[in-house]
């Protein structure tokens, strides 16, 4: 057993730090990545015409709400019993339709959301595969995520401009965070 135990510590003392210099390692923002693909941008506007869409409804139903409401406001002393409460009753349901209306709405745009920009993360994602396949590295370290503590830039490489290079994205362009000039906080 103590043969085995020496035998281990043997391999990982002599061993283990051979093998760990051919490690070859990488880095990447991925966000930053994403936000350069003009796929992101189509899905983006997509999204924006869809909410655009939404918010007219919405508009819509609550103008309804509100000529309805201050109708009934104006007129409720006039009204028969009967008549009072059909109004009521209307105006119930046209708030349980607008706040249904919104819950849909909100669900339709999560799933529209993902649908259109999962196909952009699976694309940034098989990039960054196939540029560490390609070019040999062991690993690459997305930035964006904030779990990694520290690296060496010295040692490590950015592998931003060989995905670029795989998603057919000009080399000069630049994230709209990255602009010289333009503050993250305006965005």
């Amino acid at each position: 057993m103590k043969r085995i135990a020496s035998a281990l510590f043997f391999l990982l003392c002599v061993v283990g730090p051979a093998t760990a210099q051919n490690f070859k390692f990488g880095h990447i923002n991925s966000q930053e990545l994403i936000a350069l693909m003009p796929e992101r941008d189509s899905a983006l506007i997509k999204l924006q015409n869809y909410t655009t869409e939404l918010e007219n409804t919405i508009a819509e139903m609550q103008q309804e709400y509100t000529t309805k409401y201050n109708t009934y406001q104006q007129k409720q002393a006039t009204w028969t019993a009967a008549v009072l409460e059909s109004k009521q009753r209307e105006l119930v349901e046209i708030q349980q339709r607008l706040e249904q209306f919104s819950q849909g709405a909100q669900q339709e745009y999560n799933q529209m959301q993902q649908a259109l920009l999962s196909p952009v993360f699976q694309k940034a994602n098989a990039a960054i595969a196939k540029v560490a396949k390609d070019n040999g590295f062991t690993y690459i370290f997305d930035l964006s995520t904030g779990a990694l503590a520290y690296f060496n830039e010295e040692i490590s490489i950015n592998v931003l401009p060989i995905a670029k290079a795989e998603l057919g994205i000009p080399a000069e362009k630049v994230a709209p965070s990255q602009l010289p000039g333009v503050d993250q906080q305006q965005q």
